[in-house]
């Protein structure tokens, strides 16, 4: 029964599948596991934020190609789709792999006001950085009283 807690290689390879089982498990709910987390499968992360004259968006998306990422937008609906390799040795022992791998889609409401014919889309240092202006008659303006 314990002849294989001895074997400490075993023993590790015993508490990677328990790690595994447990990502399985409780890793796929709708919960972050820390407040500054974002569900598993969540990639890339994103900030989005608001001004008076539009919104901007920023995805983290570090070691990702920007030829490869896809913009489309479609009744306010901005779509970003691309894919991330991350080359993994096939001979090589991992104990965690937490960096996302693989294609990725991200899907984000935009609200009325924005202009879909003017926005932009700008990557540098890992970050790409959506911008979309607001309508004109959207912004808001001062009004003078006579």
């Amino acid at each position: 029964m314990f002849g294989s807690l001895t074997n400490f290689e075993s023993l590790f390879e015993e508490f990677r599948r328990m790690e595994q089982q447990m990502d399985e498990l409780f890793g796929s709910g709708v919960q972050p596991p820390a407040i500054r987390s974002v569900a598993r499968g969540t990639y890339p992360p994103i900030n989005m934020g608001e001004t008076p004259d539009g919104v901007d968006l920023y995805l983290f998306a570090a070691g990702v190609d920007p030829k490869s990422v896809d913009l489309s937008i479609q009744q306010n609906v901005l779509t970003v789709t691309g894919e991330r390799p991350v080359a993994i040795k096939e001979d090589a022992t991992y104990y965690r792999q937490e960096r996302f791998n693989g294609a990725f889609r991200r899907v984000i409401a935009l609200p009325q006001d924005v202009d879909p014919n003017r926005i932009e889309a700008k990557y540098r240092d890992g970050v790409l950085h959506i911008r979309a202006p607001k309508r004109e008659a959207a912004k808001p303006r001062q009004i003078t009283v006579q």
